[in-house]
């Protein structure tokens, strides 16, 4: 089955989303190849994917075998109608295409002998695709916003987000594979339309702003920059190597979906030294409401990936790494109810781990007010009833702390 996209012009508010963030693969012929890019980052769902029909086939070569498959699809939609399957976590058989925008290159193959995302490339006639990428390849993601912070993230310690200077220089990466509808980093989260770096070329932007800026603390968040895992690993290795320094800090701020113990290992003997895990929930119909997955068996895997990941952090790496945890909090999402219980099985993980309570309000796609501070007071309170030590919230006044 094939698709394209339809626009809805009653709903289009002309942000222009779809034409700067997009990489569009058929815009320069004005043509759609269904590959849902746009329905994805359109923040008033005015596009939407309907069955199409393809009248003519063409030839490519996969591993050097010829297959007649439909014209005008992606090469992602061209081997699922070969037989091959899409997974969701890397250790899974199949095809891993987590994003479906293009900014996380997680999906690249060698395409005519060029490294390209299977999921926004476009298939032509004679096109030679190979599977598996030859050992010299050096991964690629499209990663931007290279920056000072002043308030850092999840993964920050409290203490630190005084609000008065920078305190932490990073970037951030595009691609996710979560749809959350209260997205703030929405238009890097969807950014398929850059081009891509080597882990070796964005540590070294970061290193300089490091000079520049004169702090300790380098990160990377997103979108979600765990995707592409040979990218965050050798991104985080060349960071240390370019600040051998023992003041030298290295976070990654993460939905934690995909860390399992082989994953956080790697990034520890890289040199992270500092992670904030965003832990969404603990019940999955919760869970699906804030990340916007459809799936619940998957939504219940993401989730306790996540869960799973702060214990073993915790655990075989204390005092070798820095953990924070984040707690979204919108009545419209969550109940205080749920944020009590979710306080309680992270006291068992350990009281005094840092938990930060974000106020969830309208930036992507849903349409709801920010909590107030009195709403956000009153989830401080019941956090810290639960025992826990280690307890911020962000409010519209500033963080209210231990």
């Amino acid at each position: 089955m094939t698709y394209v996209a339809k626009h809805d012009p009653l709903k289009c508010r002309w942000c222009g989303a779809c034409m700067e963030l997009v990489a569009c693969p058929g815009a320069d012929e004005m043509v759609c190849i269904g590959c849902g890019a746009c329905v994805i980052t359109c923040p008033h769902q005015a596009i939407e994917l309907i069955t199409g029909k393809r009248e003519k086939e063409i030839s490519i070569y996969v591993n050097k075998k010829k297959f007649k498959v439909s014209e005008l699809i992606s090469v992602k939609e061209a081997l699922v109608e070969l037989g091959y399957q899409i997974k969701n976590h890397a250790g899974e058989p199949g095809m891993f295409v987590p994003c479906q925008i293009g900014g996380c290159y997680s999906c690249v193959m060698m395409i005519d002998g060029k490294a390209r995302p299977i999921c926004i490339t476009r298939v032509w006639e004679g096109m030679k695709i190979d599977t598996v990428l030859p050992k010299e390849y050096t991964p690629l993601r499209v990663v931007t916003n290279f920056t000072g912070h002043s308030v850092g993230g999840v993964g920050t310690p409290w203490e630190l987000k005084t609000g008065q200077g920078i305190i932490e220089v990073g970037c951030f990466a595009a691609g996710c594979n979560f749809s959350c509808p209260t997205c703030q980093n929405w238009r890097v989260t969807y950014l398929g339309k850059e081009e891509p770096k080597t882990p070796s070329e964005a540590a070294k932007i970061i290193s300089e702003l490091r000079k520049d800026y004169g702090v300790e603390r380098m990160f990377i968040s997103g979108g979600e920059c765990t995707l592409n895992k040979p990218w965050l690993v050798q991104f985080i290795r060349e960071l240390k190597r370019l600040n051998l320094d023992p003041a030298a800090r290295f976070h990654v701020d993460t939905n934690g979906s995909l860390l399992d113990f082989a994953y956080l290992d790697e990034l520890m003997e890289a040199g992270m030294t500092d992670i904030g895990i965003d832990l969404k929930a603990l019940q999955t119909e919760t869970f699906m409401c804030i990340t916007g997955l459809k799936e619940k068996i998957k939504a219940e895997k993401f989730k306790e990936t996540a869960w799973r990941a702060v214990s073993y952090l915790v655990n075989t790496w204390e005092g070798k790494v820095f953990v924070g945890v984040g707690i979204p909090y919108n009545k419209e999402l969550i109940t205080l109810e749920e944020i009590t219980m979710m306080g309680r099985r992270i006291f068992k993980i350990n009281p005094f781990l840092q938990v930060s309570v974000l106020n969830y309000r309208s930036e992507f796609r849903r349409n709801m007010a920010i909590p107030t501070t009195k709403e956000m007071k009153e989830v401080f309170q019941a956090l810290k009833e639960t025992g826990l030590k280690n307890v911020t919230v962000q409010t519209e006044n500033g963080i209210i702390g231990p």
